[in-house]
């Protein structure tokens, strides 16, 4: 099983859409979480801890989950799929992107 956690800055558009299209995958779990202080669902130690993969939005992204979380990203898969915050929620081009992309980093 692959639980996937998707991770962008407010958890408002970008990875609560990619949550929600790769939901329905056979043998994937997915969650997503934002990295500032005014996001939806903030990340937390514990989804970084249950997730096999992690995978963020920006390099801006990373950056900043190492700094905060470096200790509980040991060992862990942190994957930077650059798109930018040119998107609203569930966008068909969103979505077209996310999944042309995504499939084959869950192998």
């Amino acid at each position: 099983m692959i639980r996937a956690l998707f991770i962008c800055s407010r958890n408002r558009l970008r990875s609560p859409t990619a949550e929600r299209v790769f939901a329905d995958c056979p043998d994937i779990e997915t969650d997503s979480a934002g990295l500032a202080p005014d996001a939806e669902v903030r990340v937390s130690a514990e989804q970084l801890d249950w997730a096999t993969v992690i995978l963020v939005m920006e390099k801006n992204h990373r950056s900043k989950l190492t700094r905060q979380y470096r200790q509980a990203l040991a060992g862990k898969r942190v994957i930077c799929l650059d798109i930018p915050d040119d998107y609203a929620y569930m966008q068909p081009e969103l979505i077209e992107l996310l999944q042309r992309k995504v499939p084959a980093l869950l192998r």
